[in-house]
């Protein structure tokens, strides 16, 4: 299988100060561990480019675009909120980001790579149409389902979310979109607490209490989201591809392990395989234990080399 891996150096030049979670050491923590295992002699490397406005459009706001422009700061910080901040490098990063994630689906449906993975920050899954929050600017993974749609001509993709915090801002977006199944796993209650709506048709939500182990969330998860992604039979498979539900991260409470992430990547895999002719793009989205988010990526990685 050949993977292809989007990354780029703004993203370690975005900071929201010393002591936050969301900071560059996740991604050189990842790059460290890939380069130790070999595994990053074996991808096929990109540099993740700037998102185009029109590709934004298709899941954001104008206004909210031209607000989140014009809050840049020069040096310093400017609050979004208080947990979300941007530096003077933050919009480069947002935009390659979300650009990655594009790259990534264009590179997958044009038969250039098997699958990708977009090792990004900031993450994406919380960001709504018209807001930021929790430390996301930019829906990354919302901008490549819905480029896969617009500019590809799919007419109907899954995205898959197993981040601890629920993916509120991709289910904003694609709420009233017949074309996109949005299947998640989260703790709940819990950060951002968004009101769970277990009779959409094309919502699958799989809120998991505190202390949820590896076995349960598989039972779960394996009972949910793929007899619905059965049913709906999606062209392509988008990944918001949290590890911050790892038993070591001390954002949250639930207790996987790499096991799990290595078991939930695989079923993701084989049903791509199965179903979508291995069409999958993954993209970083929690994860702030260093050791544990490094070994959880690595074990996401070798599942899609795998293929």
């Amino acid at each position: 299988m050949t993977t292809a891996f989007l990354d780029h150096p703004v993203f370690l030049r975005h900071d929201m100060g010393s002591h936050h979670p969301e900071r560059p050491a996740r991604l050189e923590a990842i790059h460290q561990l890939l380069r130790e295992r070999g595994l990053l002699s074996r991808v096929q490397a990109h540099e993740a480019p700037r998102v185009e406005r029109a590709a934004l459009l298709r899941v954001h706001q104008a206004a909210y675009l031209d607000r989140l422009a014009a809050l840049a700061p020069r040096e310093g910080f400017a609050f979004i909120d208080p947990d979300t901040a941007m530096n003077p490098y933050t919009l480069e990063a947002a935009e390659r980001a979300a650009g990655a994630a594009v790259r990534a689906t264009d590179l997958v449906l044009r038969g250039e790579s098997d699958n990708a993975f977009c090792c990004v920050r900031p993450p994406g899954h919380h960001a709504e149409a018209g807001a930021a929050m929790g430390f996301c600017f930019y829906n990354n993974i919302a901008c490549a389902a819905a480029h896969a749609l617009a500019a590809h001509g799919l007419r109907r993709v899954a995205i898959l979310d197993f981040d601890v915090h629920h993916g509120n801002g991709t289910e904003d977006i694609f709420r009233d979109d017949p074309r996109v199944l949005f299947c998640s796993s989260f703790q709940y209650p819990f950060y951002p607490n968004t009101p769970i709506d277990h009779g959409h048709p094309r919502i699958v939500s799989v809120p998991l209490p505190a202390g949820t182990r590896g076995m349960d969330f598989r039972e779960a998860v394996g009972s949910t989201w793929f007899p619905a992604l059965e049913r709906f039979a999606p062209e392509m498979l988008f990944v918001s591809a949290g590890f911050d539900a790892h038993q070591d991260d001390p954002m949250a409470d639930l207790l996987l392990n790499e096991r799990d992430y290595a078991w939930i990547s695989e079923e993701i895999v084989r049903f791509a395989r199965t179903h979508c002719a291995g069409r999958l793009v993954s993209s970083l989205e929690g994860g702030y234990h260093l050791t544990a988010l490094a070994r959880a990526v690595a074990v996401h990685l070798e599942c899609l080399l795998a293929g």
